[in-house]
């Protein structure tokens, strides 16, 4: 298969590194001179500085070049430049399937990538998402890893899973588009969460105790914007959100740790140097549950901190004193 990755972050550079050895990969970035760096030196130094990249990867700053004979397009670029890269896809001839990585609503319009591909591309276009508990230094260096591959397109879920699976990289098909979605964009804020829990070193049972409620509130509003109860219990949803709250390759871990520690959020953001989705995120689904009157009390707490200047502790004793209810 010919497949090329758009967005040579250290997402997108892993899965095509991953995938490079079975199938005719190219993987697009915009910066000309990182790109040529890479091919240079066969390694992301930015991203993934210690994950060679195999010789078959081929790599292109030229989009039209890089989209123009693919048989698959993994858009793998943040959530803030999916609408301007699918905008440029709508343009191509013959459209191949689109798979999309990026995990978060659209800034402002509060969109999933979903509705922005029912909205930028063509009617019938052939699209699915990707998603699951994967740290891309892991996926890079062929650890284990499974994943969830989900399209309202059956036929296609499946024949893109068994295709884009390896010895060490496991996908299973799915047909709960939006519940892959939610799980991967909301697991990012409560890891946030998790991570000032840590932070201020509140033990095991606490984190425990997050992760759980966290998993409800993530549940409630993806079954109130059409996901389903059981994806929620799965890999995208569950398995992601295990490995990110409790695994410190977590950038937004790493956000709720700092924030435990005292630094500021554009300090912290500043010197990890990688998108962290849940921050703004965070901002969205506190909106969105607001509106939709969506019990999402870890959430809040979280968008407080990050841009109400609500200090951490007083997050966690606002959350600890309120009304105690019946778990379901």
């Amino acid at each position: 298969m010919k497949l090329t990755v758009l967005g040579a972050g250290a997402w997108g550079t892993a899965l095509a590194a991953s995938w490079a050895p079975h199938h005719a990969v190219t993987l697009w970035g915009r910066n000309a001179a990182e790109l040529d760096a890479m091919r240079v030196a066969r390694v992301n130094a930015r991203y993934l500085p210690d994950c060679p990249l195999p010789d078959s990867l081929q790599l292109s700053h030229d989009f039209d070049a890089a989209t123009a004979a693919a048989d698959l397009l993994v858009v793998a670029v943040p959530s803030s430049g999916l609408r301007p890269t699918l905008a440029a896809l709508a343009k191509h001839p013959a459209l191949p399937p689109v798979v999309w990585v990026c995990k978060g609503f659209e800034h402002g319009s509060r969109k999933l990538p979903h509705q922005l591909i029912a909205e930028l591309l063509p009617r019938d276009a052939r699209a699915g998402v990707l998603s699951g508990p994967s740290f891309a230094q892991e996926v890079a260096h062929g650890f284990p890893t499974a994943l969830t591959l989900a399209s309202s397109d059956g036929t296609l879920a499946r024949e893109l899973a068994g295709a884009l699976s390896g010895h060490r990289l496991r996908i299973y098909a799915h047909d709960d588009v939006i519940g892959v979605e939610l799980g991967g964009a909301l697991k990012n804020v409560m890891a946030i969460a998790a991570g000032i829990c840590d932070g201020l070193q509140l033990g095991h049972n606490a984190r425990a105790a997050l992760i759980t409620r966290g998993l409800a509130e993530m549940t409630r509003l993806g079954v109130r914007l059409g996901g389903h109860f059981e994806t929620f219990m799965g890999l995208s949803g569950l398995g992601d959100l295990i490995l990110t709250t409790t695994g410190d390759l977590s950038r937004n871990r790493q956000v709720g740790l700092r924030l435990a520690r005292g630094q500021s959020l554009d300090a912290i953001l500043a010197e990890l140097g990688h998108v962290a989705e849940g921050v703004t995120t965070a901002r969205e689904v506190a909106a969105l549950a607001d509106e939709l009157g969506v019990d999402m009390p870890i959430t809040r707490a979280v968008n407080q901190v990050l841009f109400d200047g609500l200090p951490p502790a007083q997050a966690v004793d606002a959350l600890l004193n309120r009304e105690i209810k019946a778990e379901f």
